[in-house]
């Protein structure tokens, strides 16, 4: 797989997609390599015209570090470590809003691998963007008066107990989840612990306030930033075909499915990679990291 595979850039910010490897054959150690370092190039990786059991798409995920189960979606029989994402008109989703995965944990996600298993004809895209791009395009003394905040991110922000996602879960589900991840204390601006890189690390379905400013300035720069992050130049578009997968950087990105496809259904799984507790170093910051095809 290391001779073979491909690297295309789908722009100089973000997004690349991988040729050349077929994910149900177990990868060598030089291709999880070549792989560790063009997600850290681009951020987002897409596989396409892939065949994968939920076995095999949790196992080639574990080769990134351990996995994740999520406190709260519907696991994959046979690979409980996946989470189901299962839409149609009956159970519409929750994550259209623009967010980083499940940093309502102490040590939230590296990164989540996301396969497509039904389509819907048309619609269903999500979006990605670059929290190191939009950091870097802030003002200096803006990025400086960020620097060292921090900010609350709570579980309950993003899963209220009134939700669908919440409700679907169960009642001792949910309260089992609930008191198992209070909120938690992370750096508005996060080094990335492999690059070096700053990025904003701060999103609106778990972020509610930022510590040591008053509320309506919390609200104010949070929602500067929230509009912020959304601007075209940091982004990338994916259109989803059946047997696609993304593989996304999720210290340093956030993501948005777009809900267009009603009444058809979508059908994806995910698998979801534990991280480090984020932090913020103050230093000089890296040049950017070329996105370049190999």
């Amino acid at each position: 797989m290391a001779d073979t595979l491909t690297v295309t850039p789908l722009g100089p910010t973000i997004g690349a997609v991988i040729g050349g490897v077929d994910l149900r054959d177990p990868p060598t150690d030089a291709a999880i390599a070549r792989l560790r370092e063009a997600l850290l190039d681009h951020k987002v990786l897409f596989f396409e015209d892939q065949d994968l059991t939920p076995v095999q798409h949790r196992d080639f995920a574990a080769r990134f570090g351990e996995l994740h189960t999520h406190p709260l979606y519907p696991g994959e029989d046979g690979a409980p470590e996946l989470m189901v994402l299962d839409n149609h008109i009956a159970n519409p989703t929750d994550n259209d809003q623009w967010h980083t995965d499940v940093t309502f944990l102490e040590r939230p996600a590296l990164g989540a691998l996301l396969y497509a298993v039904l389509t819907p004809p048309s619609g269903g895209d999500t979006l990605w963007s670059s929290m190191t791009a939009a950091y870097r395009a802030l003002s200096a003394p803006m990025r400086d008066f960020l620097a060292g905040l921090t900010a609350v991110h709570d579980f309950t922000h993003g899963f209220p107990p009134e939700g669908l996602v919440g409700a679907n879960a169960g009642r001792d589900r949910y309260e089992k989840a609930r008191i198992e991840h209070p909120p938690v204390i992370h750096p508005v601006v996060r080094t990335h612990p492999e690059t070096g890189e700053a990025s904003l690390f701060v999103n609106s379905v778990f972020t509610t306030r930022i510590e040591g400013l008053g509320r309506e300035e919390s609200d104010a720069l949070l929602a500067l930033l929230f509009r912020h992050i959304q601007k075209p130049e940091f982004c990338v578009r994916w259109r989803w075909r059946r047997g696609a997968m993304a593989f996304w950087d999720n210290r340093c990105t956030q993501h948005y499915a777009v809900s267009d496809y009603m009444p058809h259904r979508r059908v994806m799984r995910r698998a979801t990679i534990h991280g480090e507790r984020p932090f913020f170093r103050k230093s000089e910051v890296p040049e950017p990291r070329l996105a370049v095809a190999s």
